[in-house]
């Protein structure tokens, strides 16, 4: 959903100033209960009412758990503040626990002086069993005097919605509306966005007037009942000034399916898109499917290589190729990601990471793919990785890799996670794409062609489409001759071509922006981040100069190449901090580049960092370099 503001405060979208107060809210409960529907309407309604969100959706691994289990818990978690949110919140200082389960796995993060929502119709002694109490918990006082709200949304829901006829089972599906009627009446807001939604989405019949009734009902609830702290839920910053424009809330994986349809839309290219279906990827081949009309085509292989196989196809055919997975489906592909190197096409790879190894947890995330992306590939296989730093910058950096690929004619890996694919925020609009302005040209004059010359500046050989008179030559994936492109087993000619391939990925390092540090110049102390942890980092660091921490952060986008002036700028700080959701994959990158003593601070337990965690980290190695 989009929605148009018109302050007249302008923001500019690189220097940004991360909240670091707001309200975190979390909805859990099982998979059928609606929970990540319940979240996006209030992300929804909170960014229409002007706040920055960020969320944080977290699916269990199976696909319908029985019901009432721990392991079949899904969560939604938002926050809502003033400006640009760029975490969605260590701690809810809201829970609503739908049934037993969702409260005993998600209890301990709420915060001390936080509200605690929770349904007190489905804490029968059989889902009590089913989560592992031995007692109630709303009952045996072992919430350790957390303020608890406990209406029966059961019961409210069954007695909303009984004009209907929708029987108990279709009633119950109206639970999750309840409570988000009654969770924008403790945030302040009203129905109307919520409202809206539910018309378009089932129109006017019994399930959407039944939901619309369980909606209002929640409200009224909220409006007619004395609640404990409302003053937990009072805005916590001054209000902020966005950029005037036309915004909507946006995912990773939709901004990434946009970017590449500008792309297309700026090239004049058709995409080709190929994969096979892997959580948590198959959220893009959904969104690029619906874009038959934009010069977007999908194709579902058999196999993770077959879809890379048909994506380089595609760009031999004179499309760019697109193929996307997740880790295992990455190292399913490694193969086909070598012949593209070798026959030196353009080819754009997404990989959404996700934790493992192998199958290892599917639905959370990880940053344990870069090694793979850099190394992964049996020979000498170089390629360009890219890695966005938040949902909304996925759009650019499809159309930055479309670009470099195109170009330099090689593949280019984008290094999104789970994380970025699915949480949410708001996007302001870019300007409409010129179509055709950065139209590709292929080569159709015959004289002097060798298909694989290459142009000085950027070292890439012709793009040809196959059939174009006298420009017939082959490709393929045993080594070629240097120029006229024909099979060769030379040893001397090997060692040109191995050079060649690597120092066309290494010659995009010369049209890359250059690192830069945010924060005092005087800092001894540098946090150097990649991909998603950007968000939580910056907010981290924020909240460390305010208390008088002295530190400066720097973010890498282009993770190979490099920046050009990476090294020199290490080199200038004390002591360097790089924290990942890995084991310690990028102080590796550059504890072997440029020989700098970077301290590794990991996580892997498929969440992403608490900004708090960061802090802490952050504020004991500044005092050891004071």
């Amino acid at each position: 959903m989009r929605f148009r503001l018109r302050e007249t405060t302008l923001q500019p979208p690189a220097n940004l100033t991360p909240s670091t107060g707001g309200i975190v809210v979390r909805f859990a409960g099982d998979s059928g209960d609606g929970i990540q529907l319940s979240g996006m309407r209030l992300t929804m309604a909170a960014a229409l009412g002007g706040k920055g969100v960020s969320t944080l959706p977290d699916f269990p691994a199976e696909i319908r758990a029985p019901a009432g289990t721990t392991y079949g818990v899904s969560a939604f978690q938002l926050r809502v503040g003033e400006g640009e949110v760029l975490t969605p919140g260590d701690t809810p200082d809201v829970l609503v626990a739908f049934n037993p389960a969702s409260l005993k796995t998600n209890i301990s993060d709420l915060d001390r002086n936080g509200l605690l929502v929770v349904d007190s119709g489905t804490f029968t002694a059989r889902s009590l069993k089913k989560a592992g109490y031995d007692d109630n918990p709303l009952e045996a006082d072992s919430l350790n005097g957390v303020r608890t709200l406990t209406p029966d949304i059961t019961r409210h829901t069954i007695d909303a919605v009984k004009e209907f006829d929708l029987g108990q089972k279709g009633s119950l599906r109206c639970r999750n509306m309840w409570a988000v009627g009654l969770t924008l009446w403790l945030l302040d807001r009203d129905t109307s966005e919520a409202e809206h939604w539910i018309r378009n989405r089932f129109g006017d019949t019994p399930v959407g007037n039944a939901n619309l009734a369980a909606l209002k009902a929640g409200h009224a609830y909220g409006e007619t009942t004395e609640l404990p702290g409302l003053d937990l839920l009072q805005t916590r910053e001054a209000p902020h000034d966005w950029a005037p424009g036309e915004y909507r809330t946006i995912t990773g994986a939709e901004a990434l399916a946009f970017g590449l349809a500008a792309a297309a839309e700026r090239t004049g290219l058709d995409i080709v898109f190929c994969a096979y279906p892997i959580t948590p990827a198959s959220t893009l081949l959904h969104q690029l499917s619906a874009m038959r009309r934009r010069n977007v085509l999908t194709f579902q292989a058999e196999d993770e290589i077959g879809a890379a196989c048909a994506a380089i196809g595609a760009s031999y055919g004179g499309a760019l190729g697109v193929t996307s997975s997740s880790g295992p489906g990455i190292s399913l592909k490694a193969e086909a990601l070598g012949l593209a190197v070798a026959v030196e096409l353009p080819l754009v790879v997404v990989n959404s990471q996700r934790a493992g190894p192998s199958t290892g947890m599917p639905t959370k995330t990880e940053q344990a793919d870069l090694l793979q992306a850099l190394y992964g590939r049996h020979g000498e296989a170089p390629l360009v990785v890219l890695a966005p730093r938040s949902p909304s910058d996925c759009y650019t950096t499809a159309i930055e890799a479309a670009g470099i690929a195109i170009r330099h004619m090689t593949p280019v890996m984008i290094l999104s996670d789970a994380f970025i694919a699915s949480t949410s925020e708001p996007w302001r609009l870019p300007e409409p794409v010129i179509s055709g302005s950065e139209a590709v040209e292929f080569r159709t004059d015959p004289e002097g062609f060798e298909p694989f010359a290459r142009d000085p500046d950027t070292l890439a050989r012709a793009w040809v489409k196959p059939g174009t008179p006298g420009l017939e030559h082959r490709i393929g994936g045993l080594e070629k001759s240097a120029g006229s492109g024909g099979i060769s087993y030379d040893p001397d000619n090997h060692q040109i071509m191995n050079d060649a391939r690597i120092a066309k990925v290494a010659q995009v390092a010369c049209a890359l922006p250059p690192a830069a540090a945010e924060g005092p110049e005087d800092a001894s102390l540098c946090v150097v981040t990649w991909g998603s942890t950007f968000g939580v980092a910056r907010e981290a660091l924020a909240h460390c100069r305010a208390t008088g921490t002295v530190a400066a952060h720097i973010h890498l986008r282009h993770l190979h190449p490099l920046p050009a002036n990476l090294g020199d700028l290490l080199a200038s700080y004390r002591r360097i901090l790089v924290p990942e959701v890995n084991s310690g994959q990028l102080v590796r990158v550059l504890r072997d580049r440029f020989l700098v003593d970077a301290e590794s601070l990991p996580k892997v337990t498929g969440k992403p960092f608490r900004v708090d965690e960061l802090i802490g980290a952050i504020e004991a190695r500044a005092k050891t370099v004071s």
